[in-house]
């Protein structure tokens, strides 16, 4: 990856525009509180779903703020530059997401009671969304074909690093029950089932009526069709929809239409090996 393209901070790299060395200050800087819920993800599984889901859960079912509120404001990203403009206005308890490895979070984090939502998703299906928005945004390098893009995901030579380093340090941070780990898989799966798994974590005792109106709500469907959810309110010179879609597909196993037999077999050595003696076995299948 060219590193002249991105920000550069503590070995990892960052898109630029939305990071800054005053933004990561800030981050590392930033007051966490006992009451704050962090949607932590690795790029490209589940990250928008979260910043729909958490504020509906937290407001026990409230569509004001994502029928009002843009999603980079409404909950923001710990490390970009916009959270130092919006923080003030969070009501808590706030809702921020990150894609930050667990190595990275900000002193005030280990010392807090602040929770996680972890979402995972099958690193497969990450690579396939992860190269058509390669496609569509301008702060990304073009990703060439499928397979030089497969090494580079691989490699860890993307945004934020590798993703078994992401799985890794969340995996062994032992938060004990001030973490959820969750699937994009479940959510796609059982979507009501989720979000009561995230209100209970939260400890907000929705009712069945409140849980069905926030899963309408958090439906791919609806929040393609939301302006305040799916980046189209985002110049088109940081991201163009016509080349994809920012809110693509919203499935599972899109990765069957996209990977041959080599590269599955590749792609399952490297995820193995990279594994290799930690203490949890991932969700799915590689195969």
């Amino acid at each position: 990856m060219s590193s002249s393209m991105y920000v550069e901070y503590r070995g990892l790299f960052l898109p630029p525009g939305a990071h800054t060395a005053e933004s990561l200050e800030f981050a590392q800087n930033f007051s966490v509180e006992d009451s704050d819920v962090f949607g932590v993800t690795y790029p490209k599984s589940g990250t928008i779903w979260m910043q729909e889901i958490l504020p509906l859960v937290l407001s026990g079912g409230d569509l004001t703020p994502i029928q009002t509120v843009v999603n980079w404001d409404r909950v923001p990203w710990l490390e970009e530059k916009r959270l130092a403009q919006v923080v003030d206005k969070l009501a808590s308890p706030r809702a921020l997401v990150t894609h930050f490895q667990y190595s990275f979070m900000p002193p005030s984090f280990r010392t807090s009671k602040a929770k996680v939502v972890y979402v995972m998703r099958n690193p497969k299906d990450v690579l396939v969304s992860s190269y058509y928005f390669h496609q569509m945004a301008a702060f990304l390098e073009d990703p060439g074909t499928f397979d030089e893009f497969m090494e580079i995901f691989l490699d860890g030579r993307v945004v934020f690093g590798k993703w078994t380093d992401h799985v890794k340090s969340w995996k062994n941070a032992e938060l004990g029950d001030r973490i959820l780990f969750i699937t994009y898989e479940e959510m796609v799966q059982d979507l009501p089932a989720s979000i009561r798994r995230i209100s209970d974590f939260l400890r907000r005792n929705l009712s069945e009526d409140v849980i069905q109106k926030i899963a309408e709500h958090c439906s791919f469907q609806s929040m393609k069709a939301n302006a305040m959810s799916n980046f189209s309110l985002c110049p088109k010179e940081y991201m163009d929809s016509d080349k994809s879609p920012f809110l693509r597909k919203g499935i599972a196993g899109d990765w069957k239409n996209h990977f041959n037999s080599e590269q599955l077999a590749r792609f399952k050595s490297v995820i193995t090996k990279e594994l290799e003696g930690e203490n949890f076995s991932l969700p799915w299948s590689l195969d």
